[in-house]
């Protein structure tokens, strides 16, 4: 009985967080809360529905490459959440999770294969991320010729998925140096 409670006992501190990563959670929670909210102020209307830069994507690319798949879902839907309740509205929730997690696991898969720049992941989890919003869109609206506006979608998807993966490119390096001193 006694190794038994060992194991368990070893297993739980495995799971435990440090006060330096939920530090560090909360920090990029935060600032992905403060893109969202900038994002709100840009006067830039793009005259097509949906459609933004994603800025608030920044700090989930920037997490993913230095905390990690897991740690980059906390803050993802911690700040879909978050941001859904302030600024939007249940229904950008839910669009927001669907193209939120569909990006984020296909930029986990990507990032493991070690063979692709921060800018492709980055356009790829931007082109995902509108997908799996059209794909909730279809089940919502119960209409299957939303799938006419993929075109509009896969292209707004690699232009902001281009811009957040170049500042993400040039940030990453110093973000990684002073994660490092810390």
């Amino acid at each position: 009985m006694e190794i038994i409670m060992k194991k368990t006992h070893t297993s739980a501190k495995k799971k435990h967080l440090s006060a330096k990563t939920i530090a560090v959670l909360a920090m990029m929670i935060a600032l992905a809360m403060i893109f969202s909210y900038v994002e709100t102020l840009i006067p830039i209307n793009f005259g097509i529905p949906g459609v933004k830069l994603g800025l608030a994507n920044l700090a989930i690319v920037a997490a993913l490459y230095l905390l990690g798949g897991k740690q980059a879902l906390v803050i993802s839907v911690v700040r879909i959440i978050l941001s859904g309740f302030l600024f939007g509205n249940m229904a950008s929730i839910m669009y927001s999770l669907a193209g939120g997690l569909l990006s984020l696991a296909v930029m986990v898969l990507l990032t493991k294969t070690n063979r692709l720049s921060v800018v492709t992941v980055s356009i790829t989890g931007g082109i995902c991320h509108n997908i799996g919003q059209i794909i909730v869109a279809i089940l919502v609206v119960e209409n299957l010729k939303l799938v006419y506006y993929i075109p509009v979608l896969l292209i707004s998807g690699f232009v902001t998925g281009l811009l957040i993966g170049i500042v993400s490119q040039l940030v990453l390096p110093r973000v990684k140096r002073a994660f490092q001193s810390v």
